[in-house]
């Protein structure tokens, strides 16, 4: 087993979900973790060379004209056809969680559910 740490980006524009979901992926030693509140701010740290991008779906809360998770999802595979990406979202709508993988998302995991972070967790562990 390799000392190497996964770098993880969090995009996010719930700011407290974000900070949450850091510490936490923080906390297991294993992440080192990123946060950005818009894709477009991800988008221009992509040189940093992560491991995986943890991406919301809706991320217009804060900034009113940003890019939603899904178009800054094709412009990340356009950037880094390898780069893993899991969807994050409220929204329990199998045709939205259906867009996102055949966009590239690895996976889609829901926020509220319960055990997300673990589910997170285990997806990042399997890269």
């Amino acid at each position: 087993m390799t000392d190497q740490k996964k770098k993880i980006f969090v995009v996010d524009d719930d700011q407290m979900f974000s900070s949450l979901l850091s510490d936490y992926l923080g906390g297991k030693g294993e992440f080192v973790v990123s946060t950005f509140s818009t894709g477009e701010e991800c988008l221009k740290h992509l040189d940093q060379g992560p491991d995986a991008v943890i991406l919301d779906y809706y991320l217009d809360s804060n900034v009113p004209d940003a890019m939603n998770g899904l178009d800054i999802l094709k412009l990340i595979h356009k950037a880094m056809p390898h780069l893993q990406v899991i969807m994050l979202s409220s929204q329990e709508r199998y045709g939205v969680a259906l867009q996102t993988i055949a966009s590239g998302a690895v996976s889609y995991v829901i926020k509220d559910k319960d055990g997300a972070f673990e589910e997170i967790v285990g997806l990042l562990r399997a890269l």
